[in-house]
């Protein structure tokens, strides 16, 4: 299945390590960060699994939800959990979604359709596509979707940046600029006129025709 921004984030129900969820009900009417694993214990993503469970605050800030997925059966994420607080020092607190037969995997476009084999006969090489991030807004609409080689682990810091530019050009006509950081100049998108921009943001600075800076607006999460 091909994917697209802006399209309806695949639905399904799920085991998780926190009980069968159906994952639009799950979402709610907020955000949600959905990442995939290829394998439960595996090094690149023990370290990644910890490294969110630190940052789940920053995410429940931003009224966005965080949701694993690796192929395993729930008792193996239970094991793997109990492994990645030990290394990383912080307990996961959002639920791991098990794939066993890996119907999500394929369902997002992360396995090919006739992809055979289940979970327990699979090695980690063999799901090595199963390494994706999908940002999901409230409308239940795909945002964002990265998918990162088995080698290099992700950058969760980055995700938190993506989410602060979506939330804040969800409310604004503004975009973000290369490297942007919260609280940084934003661009008014083209679609508004210049004496539009004066009525939304009192003033603006012409860098081009086409590129107009303002400071970033009030209302961020």
């Amino acid at each position: 299945m091909t994917l697209r921004i802006n399209q309806t984030a695949p639905d399904f129900v799920a085991k998780t390590t926190q009980g069968t969820i159906r994952f639009h009900d799950w979402i709610g009417d907020g955000w949600a960060v959905l990442f995939s694993h290829p394998k439960d214990f595996t090094p690149v993503c023990t370290t990644e699994l910890g490294y969110v469970a630190g940052l789940l605050p920053e995410f429940t800030r931003r009224n966005c939800k965080v949701i694993g997925l690796s192929i395993d059966a729930v008792a193996d994420h239970e094991r793997w959990l109990s492994d990645i607080e030990a290394v990383s020092g912080n307990r996961v607190g959002y639920p791991l979604i098990e794939d066993p037969e890996l119907e999500i995997a394929k369902l997002y476009g992360m396995l090919p359709a006739d992809a055979d084999g289940f979970a327990h006969s699979r090695s980690a090489a063999d799901n090595a596509t199963i390494r994706s991030v999908f940002v999901i807004g409230p409308d239940l609409g795909i945002k964002l979707m990265m998918t990162y080689p088995m080698t290099t682990g992700r950058n969760f810091d980055e995700v938190l940046r993506v989410v602060d530019s979506m939330q804040l050009t969800a409310k604004h006509k503004v975009a973000t600029p290369a490297q942007w950081q919260k609280g940084d100049d934003v661009i008014v998108v083209p679609t508004v006129s210049d004496a539009e921009a004066i009525v939304q943001f009192g003033a603006f600075e012409t860098v081009r025709p086409y590129l107009r800076t303002v400071p970033e607006p009030s209302g961020i999460a």
